[in-house]
C-alpha cells in the first residue's frame, strides 16, 4: 500500500494542475541548485511554478485532473514540470531561452500541454517565439481599426475637398469685389 505522503503529493499536484493553463516538461539531469534557482525565480515572476515530482505521481495527478497523459517520450527521466498559471507564452520563452543557453547542458525542454493539447519541444519553441500578449492584442486592434481609419479618411477627404472649393469661390468673389 502506498504511503500517505504519495496521496498528499498527488492531491497537491492535482490542485495545481487544475489551476494551470499549460504544463511544460524539461529534463534536468545534472542540474545544480545554483543553476535552477534563477530559472525558478524567472518562472515565478512570469506567473508559473517549477515542480519536481515522480513521473508516475504526476501522471496520476494529470489523470485525476482530467488532462491528457503526456507522451511516453516526454514522461521518462528526471523531469521538472513548469506549471503556467497566467501567460504560457512568457514561461515558454523563459524555458526555451534557458534550454538554448550555451553555458548549460543540464536542462532540455521535452514537451508539454497547452490546455488539453500535447506539444512537442519544437511547438513550445514556436510558442516562445510569439510576441508578448500585449503586442498581439495591439496587432489585432490595429487590424480591426484599419478599415475604420480608411473609411474616416475617405469621408473626410470629400468634406475637405468641398471646403477647399468653397474657400476658392470665396477668394474669387473677394478679388472680384
Amino acid at each position: 500500500m502506498p504511503a500517505t505522503i504519495k496521496y498528499e503529493q498527488v492531491a497537491l499536484l492535482k490542485e495545481k494542475l487544475e489551476k494551470s493553463v499549460a504544463v511544460f516538461v524539461g529534463e534536468y539531469r545534472g542540474m545544480t541548485v545554483a543553476q535552477s534557482t534563477p530559472l525558478r525565480a524567472k518562472v515565478r515572476e512570469a506567473g508559473g511554478e517549477l515542480k519536481i515530482a515522480k513521473n508516475t505521481l504526476f501522471a496520476i495527478a494529470m489523470k485525476e485532473a482530467g488532462l491528457e497523459a503526456l507522451p511516453e517520450s516526454v514522461a521518462v527521466g528526471p523531469n521538472v514540470y513548469a506549471l503556467c498559471y497566467k501567460d504560457p507564452v512568457a514561461i515558454a520563452k523563459i524555458l526555451s531561452d534557458y534550454a538554448s543557453e550555451k553555458t548549460q547542458k543540464a536542462f532540455i525542454l521535452k514537451g508539454g500541454l497547452l490546455g488539453r493539447t500535447a506539444l512537442s519541444a519544437a511547438q513550445i519553441q514556436a510558442l516562445a517565439n510569439l510576441p508578448p500578449k500585449d503586442i498581439l492584442i495591439g496587432q489585432v486592434v490595429r487590424t480591426i481599426a484599419a478599415p475604420l481609419t480608411g473609411l474616416v479618411t475617405v469621408l473626410s477627404g470629400t468634406i475637405r475637398g468641398l471646403v477647399t472649393c468653397l474657400d476658392q469661390i470665396r477668394e474669387q468673389k473677394e478679388k472680384a469685389a
